[in-house]
């Protein structure tokens, strides 16, 4: 059993147990259950099936024939967000937490599923069960690493906890539904965010280390639709990076694991509302999946300004030389790297003239979507058939990327 971390009032790690060996494992926390074959089942890197999941959370599969459904998923509409009053150490504005804070207060759970930072390492995710709604100020802000939330639903049946919350990433929130019949529960809302790129802890410290000098200091890193990372550090003192001169090839190549690679659930598909920024122009990005996801955002309504979501720009040509780069690191070469006079023309530019707002969440997508074929194909091509969904060779064949013998699954529908 891992040893608790110490606690806030209201907050609480329990001990959970040593996860169980796996291939493609983001340890999401279901090997560190009683039963650690539940993996079979409930992993989004063994055999997913997204239509019958969303079918079952949001009453329907996605519809290719709706607008931006075949890029994002199931939903009931979508809009740019912020908290009138931003919280204090929240990623954006705190959208995610005062959420799950609302739950609390208004008496609709008994506990929020989240991570906490770990006492010794703000970055380090620590997967806890905040029962006050105080407790959600103890939650606020980005962690960076595998964090085992999942296996927190022992814990949960142990203290006879019915009405639940989780605010979780994809591979955690598949986890979580793949099993949901299996809990009893009375309740069950699912604030989701996106996620993608995740890496270790300790691999992300190194990635600190190469963006300042005083890594130890950062105490904030965003990565916004403005094409611009932003770090904020402990004297309050602020600094922007445009994305094209970000040291990526400094990186090693396993620095982003291979289940991050390959991930196909971009947009957190099977939350009740998903809590991102890709479509929000500098806000938050909001997609209502559901009924309780339209609940949720009613708790804040009077909180948030809402407005419609924007789109500029053509993403062609950013996926297009995406795929390029990847089918080079794919292959082992090295990543093209733009001379050092054309950096700051292409960092003015792209702000400008690149994809913004709904097409820039339309490209994160679809690249993630070609990277995730270009990597198994390289690494791993006997999972394709069962790991790729329908919906992510629509999304690629445009740039060319068609599925070759044996890497289709039979369930996928003909021609499409």
């Amino acid at each position: 059993m891992t040893a608790p971390r110490p606690e806030f009032p209201g907050v609480e790690a329990p001990a959970l147990r040593e996860a169980e060996a796996r291939n493609l494992c983001t340890d999401c926390g279901v090997s560190r259950l009683e039963d650690p074959k539940a993996c079979g089942r409930a992993c989004q890197f063994i055999q997913p099936d997204y239509p019958a999941l969303e079918a079952r959370v949001h009453g329907r599969a996605r519809d290719p024939a709706r607008p931006d459904e075949l890029h994002f998923g199931p939903f009931r509409r979508m809009v740019r967000a912020a908290l009138k009053a931003p919280r204090e150490g929240a990623q954006w504005t705190g959208i995610a937490t005062r959420l799950a804070e609302r739950l609390l207060e208004t008496d609709a759970v008994d506990v929020v599923l989240t991570v906490a930072p770990d006492p010794d390492d703000r970055w380090k995710p620590v997967p806890v069960m905040v029962t006050r709604a105080d407790g959600m100020a103890h939650v606020r802000g980005m962690r960076m690493g595998y964090s085992p939330l999942i296996a927190l639903i022992e814990p949960v049946r142990a203290k006879g906890y019915k009405r639940v919350a989780v605010i979780g990433i994809p591979c955690q929130v598949y986890a979580l539904r793949a099993l949901e019949t299996e809990l009893d529960l009375d309740a069950l809302y699912v604030i989701g965010t996106p996620c993608s790129d995740n890496t270790t802890t300790e691999r992300f410290h190194q990635f600190l280390a190469l963006l300042s000098d005083q890594p130890g200091a950062i105490t904030y890193l965003e990565f916004r639709a403005d094409y611009q990372v932003e770090l904020r550090f402990e004297d309050g003192r602020r600094k922007t990076i445009p994305f094209l001169k970000l040291p990526i090839s400094k990186l090693p190549p396993d620095f982003f694991p291979l289940t991050c690679r390959t991930c196909v659930d971009y947009t957190n598909v099977l939350a009740d509302i998903t809590v991102g920024y890709m479509g929000g122009e500098g806000e938050q990005w909001l997609l209502v999946r559901n009924a309780r996801g339209e609940a949720l955002l009613d708790l804040i309504a009077d909180e948030a300004a809402l407005a419609e979501p924007g789109s500029k720009g053509k993403r062609q040509t950013a996926v297009t030389g995406f795929i390029a780069n990847t089918e080079r690191a794919a292959g082992g070469l090295p990543l093209r790297a733009m001379p050092d006079w054309a950096r700051p023309i292409a960092a003015w530019l792209m702000p400008k003239i690149g994809p913004r707002g709904l097409e820039f969440a339309r490209a994160r997508v679809e690249m993630k979507a070609s990277e995730t074929v270009l990597h198994l194909r390289r690494q791993e091509p006997r999972r394709m058939k069962n790991m790729i969904p329908d919906h992510v060779w629509r999304l690629v064949a445009p740039y060319g990327l068609k599925p070759e013998a044996g890497e289709r699954g039979e369930h996928d529908p003909p021609g499409s």
